[in-house]
């Protein structure tokens, strides 16, 4: 039986990617600062631990009578556009930490598979109907915000620790990311998430407010197709980075029409000042493409899957205010 380790494995895309490894047939350890909110059970050890610390990262990876043979590395400070412009030096400096100790550790402990996300906020500003960049558009650098520079410099801390100990690194440059049992409300939510919870929030008919003018450019990449991703790319012989991503682009505002439908309800939309990001991002995926893998979940499908979930968690937490 192959062990993988999930750093991050409390959080949304590592929680459903604990269950991936699972569902084929590995023994999992989940390790993070938290445990996952909704799967606390779905690995078969959980250690909480405090990836920024050198000796936790040791911890982590020490396996009674032997070693992990995969290592998937998700950790790291993150969230939605909101956080991301609020916390620049929160996320540059916890997740360069994770990535600097956990990095150095596994290669040092002889791991011999090691995966890293990464993101596709590495990339520049982009306007709407450019050609779709290649994942070698990375370099000469310009990413809109620090998180994004921060996973550039940990990719490159990767493959230097690749080149040095012959640790196979694999790393993969996610495009947003949405579907049930991810964060939904606090702050750290994606523009999916978030937009259901508005929409699930007010009454037929009723207005939500949308940063920025609705015009912004997004993919989103619903969670099934990115962990199948992840475990292809994981186990190929594909090195750099490999963009994942649905070649499917919309507007904030067609993304929150989209809920809408799915709803059921009529929704009109208050656009407000707020921290949008980019313009747009438009990425190639042939090189993951080539691997076999496509997306199977496109948008309306997605959130026909993601909605009623998220509409469960605001109903039950408005039954819990109201006890």
């Amino acid at each position: 039986m192959k062990k993988a380790l999930v750093c991050g494995g409390g959080g949304f895309i590592g929680g459903h990617l604990v269950k991936k490894l699972k569902k084929e047939g590995y023994w999992v350890r989940n390790v993070d600062i938290k445990p996952h909110e909704w799967s606390p059970n779905a690995a078969d050890e959980v250690l909480l631990l405090d990836l920024r610390l050198k000796e936790a990262c040791e911890k982590a990876l020490t396996l009674d009578g032997g070693k992990f043979d995969e290592v998937y590395q998700l950790a790291a400070d993150m969230g939605g556009m909101g956080f991301i412009h609020s916390a620049e030096t929160e996320i540059m400096h916890n997740s360069a930490l994770i990535n600097i100790y956990m990095t150095d550790a596994a290669a040092r402990m002889g791991i011999p598979r090691y995966f890293f996300s990464s993101s596709v906020c590495v990339y520049r500003d982009m306007k709407p109907g450019e050609p779709e960049m290649t994942e070698a558009g990375a370099i000469p650098a310009h990413p809109d915000n620090e998180y994004g520079w921060e996973k550039l410099y940990s990719e490159r801390v990767a493959m230097a620790y690749e080149r040095r100990y012959g640790m196979q690194v694999r790393i993969a440059r996610f495009q947003n990311c949405y579907g049930p049992e991810g964060t939904w409300t606090g702050g750290r939510e994606k523009a999916p998430a978030a937009m259901c919870r508005k929409i699930a929030e007010v009454e037929d008919g009723g207005t939500i407010e949308v940063w920025g003018d609705g015009s912004a450019v997004r993919s989103y990449t619903y969670v099934s197709d990115m962990v199948d991703g992840i475990y292809l790319l994981m186990h190929s012989d594909l090195h750099g980075a490999a963009n994942i991503g649905c070649p499917q682009y919309v507007t904030v505002d067609e993304l929150v029409h989209t809920v809408a439908r799915v709803s059921g309800k009529h929704i009109s939309i208050k656009h407000v000042s707020g921290p949008v990001g980019v313009q747009s991002r438009n990425f190639s995926n042939e090189r993951i493409y080539g691997l076999g893998w496509k997306p199977k979940v496109f948008l309306e499908d997605g959130i026909r899957h993601t909605y009623p979930w998220v509409e469960t968690q605001v109903k039950a937490a408005r039954g819990t205010k109201a006890d």
